[in-house]
């Protein structure tokens, strides 16, 4: 186990850390297809080795291409920090001003397995919204951070530290950009070869910026939708006893099953990953889980009669449970449901988006 201190001190590189891969127990990226030439993956392990003095990078070039193969990106699994990464008090960070340990606060915060999508791949939510591109540039930030001083700011480009600049006390201490793309020059495609060389990443609002707060974030905008849909299209302005169906639970769409027993209805959401469902039942944004349709139906039912609130999570497909739904009002000629919506990420819609039926993640 690392120490705040450790963790400050730059690269840990004499000895190396032990490459224990893939941490087993949590949730991991899909594998990227950036579909490189080889001269592209020259040019990814080129940026990758970048960080690393001469007599390491021979021995870690074997290693990051085997990554750059396997994984579509070099994330470094061998430099994920041992310390239990968690947002920890801010006068415990070793730094000279107290600007740059709330930053270290925060970028630990996103990196928290209880609240990153993706831990080990460095991706809070979203699916790609990444706080850095790699874990030599989480160890250089958290270097350049502990030395600031008040007369300095730590300039980021798309997860990059490009180091510290004499500023002054009343500057930014931070300045961040991300995803430096152009749309109309660009693709999908050509995003995707761009992150894995190394030369740029996708931050999402909150990720690569720092400052992300989990679902509650959007718990307020989710609870005046819910509340102006039922006042627009049921004519209603209390929604007990209505039922509320819509899909995912990762990142900040936990905030639906919270929103649905603050407005008083029965919110029913599905989710592909099981990992993501039981992680919002945990902590509590869901009061109940099932994989059984037939239980699903039922208990909406049940709440539906005696207008319970609830927030029930399926884990399963949507469009299984939208089925359902059509056939019970074919059979008897109930309609179940009141209101429908959608928050899986449409930005990304095959690596963590959308899922055909029979597709999902384990």
């Amino acid at each position: 186990m690392s120490s705040l201190q450790e963790l400050c001190s730059g690269l840990p590189l004499r000895p190396l850390p032990e490459n224990r891969g893939r941490w087993a127990g949590v949730p991991h990226a899909p594998v990227r297809t950036p579909g490189l030439s080889p001269a592209e993956e020259q040019l990814a392990l080129r940026n990758a080795l970048r960080y690393f003095p001469p007599d390491v990078q021979k021995l870690l070039a074997p290693e990051f291409a085997q990554e750059l193969r396997l994984y579509g990106h070099i994330y470094m699994y061998r430099f994920s920090p041992r310390i239990e990464m968690r947002a920890y008090p801010v006068k415990q960070y070793p730094c000279r001003t107290k600007a740059a340990a709330a930053i270290m606060h925060m970028i630990m915060n996103n990196l928290d397995p209880a609240v990153a999508q993706f831990p080990q791949e460095l991706v809070t939510y979203g699916g790609n919204g990444q706080v850095f591109s790699n874990w030599a540039q989480f160890w250089l930030t958290m270097s350049y951070l502990s030395q600031m001083t008040e007369e300095q700011t730590l300039v980021m480009y798309s997860g990059h530290p490009l180091g510290l600049f004499p500023s002054s006390p009343g500057a930014p201490r931070l300045v961040i950009t991300n995803g430096m793309v152009i749309p109309n020059y660009s693709s999908r495609e050509e995003y995707e070869k761009l992150f894995a060389m190394g030369v740029t990443m996708y931050g999402q609002m909150t990720a690569g910026s720092y400052c992300y707060i989990g679902p509650q974030g959007i718990v307020h905008g989710t609870v005046l939708t819910v509340l102006n849909a039922g006042r627009r299209y049921l004519g209603v302005e209390d929604l007990a006893g209505k039922v509320f169906v819509t899909s995912g639970l990762g990142g900040m769409s936990g905030a639906q099953a919270k929103a649905s027993v603050i407005v008083g209805c029965i919110g029913v959401i599905a989710e592909v990953d099981k990992a993501a469902l039981m992680k919002r039942h945990q902590q509590g944004w869901l009061m109940e889980v099932t994989d059984s349709l037939d239980q699903c139906i039922k208990r909406l039912r049940e709440a539906r009669k005696t207008k319970e609130v609830l927030s029930l999570g399926y884990h399963g497909n949507v469009v299984d449970l939208w089925e359902r739904l059509v056939q019970e009002l074919d059979k008897t000629g109930e309609l179940l449901v009141d209101l429908g919506s959608d928050q899986t990420s449409c930005h990304n819609p095959f690596n963590g988006g959308y899922y055909p039926v029979q597709q999902y993640t384990q």
